[in-house]
């Protein structure tokens, strides 16, 4: 542990997970065969980078083809963005991979914290923030949600049995996904506010039938012509 770079020695004394990560790492690493490892890899791949670049293109080109500017740019810095993030801390933690080499794998850089899992939970869950609220039957909103969570679930264990990361490092990885998508629903709100309000047209601008049943009122109806108000 003293040979360790200080953050790693760090996050080793107070990460209570220390046990379970290397002995899960162990278990799976002893038991990896080609057809284990080919599945595992399969299960990863919707963390991936390639695959999660290719969506976020996708989303980008559809968001404005729908000039939908405030879910672009949401989509945009909550998911490529979160990813920067958990970049800048694997560089700060400095923690090693369970194993950097093997008969079946061959990992480079760091392991804390795990990018296809924050990957997965940042992609699926902001599509997942798109998408439930235009669900109207319950029902179809708790299946929504139960698919988000279990996708990242499985690429998360993908990650660990294939001794690319630590349990640790998964579970943290879920955690910072979850609180940036938090930190960005909270940033947008004031301006997803501004978008859904209703918008006020001038008088004089386009003709308006005001409709009063209030005993005692006038009904009367604002002509775009004219800025005199006429008695029906």
């Amino acid at each position: 542990m003293t040979n360790l770079p200080f953050p790693s020695v760090f996050v080793a004394i107070i990460n209570p997970l220390l046990g379970p990560d290397h002995s899960l790492a162990n278990w799976f690493h002893a038991r990896l065969t080609e057809h284990f490892v080919a599945f595992l890899r399969a299960l990863s791949e919707p963390g991936s980078a390639q695959w999660i670049g290719v969506v976020v293109f996708v989303g980008v080109v559809f968001f404005a083809w729908k000039r939908h500017w405030l879910s672009l740019v949401t989509f945009v810095v909550a998911v490529p963005g979160g990813m920067l993030l958990n970049e800048w801390v694997k560089i700060l933690v400095h923690r090693p991979r369970p194993f950097a080499a093997g008969p079946f794998v061959d990992w480079a850089g760091y392991s804390f914290a795990s990018g296809h899992t924050i990957g997965a939970t940042l992609l699926y869950g902001q599509i997942a923030l798109f998408l439930v609220p235009t669900i109207k039957a319950r029902r179809w909103r708790t299946l929504a949600k139960c698919s988000v969570v279990l996708l990242v679930v499985l690429v998360g264990f993908s990650r660990i049995a294939l001794g690319a990361h630590y349990l640790s490092d998964v579970l943290a990885a879920m955690a910072l996904g979850s609180a940036w998508l938090t930190v960005c629903v909270f940033a947008t709100k004031p301006a997803r506010r501004r978008v859904v309000a209703p918008i006020l047209v001038p008088e004089t601008i386009t003709p308006v039938l005001l409709a009063i049943d209030t005993p005692g009122l006038i009904p009367v109806e604002i002509t775009a012509s004219s800025d005199l108000v006429v008695p029906r």
